[in-house]
């Protein structure tokens, strides 16, 4: 059994370093410092994940500690899945790794030959999933946006993933041809009555599968960055309680959907119901903490991807 164990655990070994290689881009010299082992063991360690083949586009050996993680906030939180992947210590990105995981999960889903209907959210990180996908034909699908694709100065929003994910999928698409937020109540009730609009809506609410960004709220988060909100709308917004967003919808650190002029201006459909649909979040980071606890304890979601020192904060 000690034998089998060490096994394991130098192939777990090799998969960290094979990551860390492959995937964060990091030299050997960098492994070693993250890892703690010398700079000849971490190229032992990256020539074996090759060997035992490991590694191919994604890394193809679940970590232990990521498996042992992602059972634990399954059953912390009552989730339908989780994906946990390794975190690079020395890296700043805030989408490595957990946008090829989010990619894989996309795939899987579009691999299906029952028809779904996949509706899929707004963020940097999951375009940086949507990015990694690679062509493919599924005509059997329907893909939706929950989001509207019009900037606040009226060009298109960058981080609206469903015509990217036009590029590489054959299938059909339909964009929210909205703005993100309304500049009324009265506006969005509007919009929401035009026939292309109502459409959309009703498929979004059919949605089999859901993927969506957890966006962080403050002056640094997607919502000001990208210019929906000013820094003074969103720190009233802080100060009332408000704790994350999803797809522009606000809500407080338990969860619940906030009562406020935002949530009444959001164009989005509704987040579907966690009971009908496999809501699925990415994200990661301390940044976005407080917006994911608060998800999960209001149970937005019921599947979330992440990294491994986030899944240690979330259940810490």
């Amino acid at each position: 059994m000690a034998r089998r164990s060490d096994v394991h655990g130098r192939l777990d070994d090799a998969a960290r370093a094979g990551w860390l290689y492959y995937v964060a881009g990091r030299t050997q010299d960098e492994i070693a410092a993250a890892m703690g082992i010398s700079r000849q063991s971490a190229q032992r360690l990256v020539s074996l994940a090759v060997a035992e083949r490991l590694i191919k586009v994604r890394l193809d050996h679940p970590i232990a500690a990521c498996l042992e993680r992602g059972e634990a906030l399954k059953r912390r939180f009552g989730l339908r899945q989780v994906e946990v992947v390794p975190s690079d210590p020395m890296g700043s990105s805030t989408t490595v790794g957990i946008a090829e995981a989010g990619a894989a999960e996309i795939e899987r889903w579009l691999k299906r030959q029952e028809p779904t209907i996949l509706a899929i959210g707004t963020g940097r990180t999951l375009k940086a999933a949507v990015d990694q996908l690679p062509p493919m034909d599924c005509p059997q699908h329907r893909i939706v946006s929950l989001t509207g694709n019009i900037g606040p100065d009226g060009s298109a929003a960058y981080y609206n993933v469903i015509f990217s994910m036009a590029d590489a999928i054959k299938s059909r698409h339909f964009p929210m041809p909205l703005p993100v937020l309304c500049s009324s109540p009265e506006e969005r009730e509007t919009l929401h009555e035009q026939a292309l609009v109502r459409s959309t809506l009703a498929l979004g609410a059919q949605a089999g599968v859901t993927f969506v960004g957890i966006g962080e709220l403050g002056p640094e988060g997607p919502l000001c960055v990208d210019g929906f909100l000013g820094r003074e709308e969103m720190e009233n917004l802080v100060g009332e309680g408000a704790a994350g967003e999803i797809c522009g919808w606000m809500y407080d650190h338990e969860g619940r959907l906030l009562s406020d002029s935002i949530n009444d201006r959001v164009a989005s459909v509704p987040i579907p119901s966690i009971e009908t649909c496999c809501v699925i979040g990415l994200a990661q980071g301390v940044r976005k903490l407080t917006a994911i606890k608060a998800a999960l304890r209001g149970r937005l979601i019921n599947g979330l991807i992440t990294d491994e020192k986030t899944a240690e904060q979330l259940l810490g």
